[in-house]
């Protein structure tokens, strides 16, 4: 009889461990993942905005997930913000920006196994532990060039880029081949902000350039961005977004935005880990994975130039068309210096 309960309660207590060890064996530990934003702000209205709402949004979709970000106020403060995250032991860290390749660089070599991504930089694609979640940007800005070379009446339009480097230089890059696909004899004003927090600095540009006679211009400068929109809705012309859907920023003159999907991008390497599928190296979001596109809000784009648009996308994911990516490549392009 003693026999027969000994088996009984080693049973009992093998079911209790099983079912404790449900959930991946995870044991009802949160998955924790850290954002540290770059100099922008988690309120940017760009991407360092929209990372923070896909990770809002996969945390309330999978409340076994854990997720917080710390905002930079300055440079110094990505190694600290990262650190931060180290200490308090969380599974993966997200660097928003290429600004955060030398931060998140030191702090992935120093600490080999813990998890770090970075968007928009490949610079740390050859470490372990960090996944390089990359944009074809240049793609988007092709697009919405098509829509500005097209709705232009002036034939001059502006460009306002955050900073000079490879990787936003793209954006640049693929607006200035899009207008002047549809309109060769298009004049690009083009000015370097240097800054993605500088909304009267975008203002400032965008006058400027308003002054000089265009109609439409696109912004790729985060913060800055916003003064550039103000602007357009002040002076009644076109401006077109970036990184998110701006059209709630000016409804009635935001023609469209060149969309970076860096929300999807940070809840799939946020369910890799999950799933211990974490992968280093680099991820690459384009048009053929919906990792770019344009807006879905395109109230003000007439039919003809939609139509435009949707043909060059199709061309693009076929390989038909091949637009350039290096600065070089656009010798119009002239931020490269």
């Amino acid at each position: 009889m003693k026999k027969i309960l000994a088996l009984v309660l080693a049973l009992c207590m093998v079911f209790a461990l099983a079912a404790c060890g449900g959930n991946g064996g995870n044991s009802g530990a949160k998955i924790k993942i850290g954002m540290v934003t770059d100099v922008g702000g988690v309120n940017d209205k760009s991407f360092n905005q929209t990372s923070w709402e896909g990770l809002q949004a996969l945390a309330k979709e999978d409340p076994s997930f854990e997720v917080n970000y710390l905002e930079s106020k300055t440079d110094a403060d990505y190694q600290t913000n990262i650190n931060t995250f180290i200490d308090e032991g969380y599974d993966l860290i997200i660097s928003v920006g290429y600004m955060l390749a030398d931060a998140t660089r030191a702090a992935a070599e120093a600490n080999p196994d813990q998890k770090f991504a970075i968007i928009d930089d490949d610079t740390c694609a050859d470490l372990p532990n960090v996944a390089c979640l990359m944009f074809a940007q240049e793609q988007a800005s092709y697009l919405v060039g098509l829509v500005a070379g097209s709705v232009t009446e002036s034939k001059t339009v502006g460009y306002v880029q955050g900073t000079v480097s490879p990787s936003m230089n793209k954006f640049g890059v693929g607006f200035i081949s899009g207008v002047h696909t549809v309109c060769p004899e298009a004049t690009v004003l083009q000015y370097n902000a240097n800054a993605f927090g500088d909304s009267a600095g975008g203002a400032t540009a965008a006058k400027n350039m308003i002054t000089q006679g265009a109609d439409v211009i696109y912004h790729a400068a985060g913060g800055t961005g916003m003064g550039v929109i103000e602007a357009c809705n002040e002076e009644g012309i076109w401006a077109i977004g970036v990184d998110t859907d701006q059209s709630n920023l000016a409804p009635d003159h935001v023609i469209t935005s060149a969309m970076k999907r860096v929300d999807v991008a940070s809840q799939d390497i946020s369910k890799a880990v999950k799933e211990g599928k974490f992968a280093p190296g680099v991820h690459l979001y384009d048009l053929s994975n919906n990792g770019v596109d344009l807006a879905p809000t395109r109230t003000h784009i007439p039919e003809d130039v939609l139509a435009v648009v949707e043909q060059a996308k199709a061309d693009i994911i076929a390989g038909k068309i091949t637009g350039p990516t290096l600065a070089e490549e656009v010798p119009d392009f002239t931020l490269a210096g």
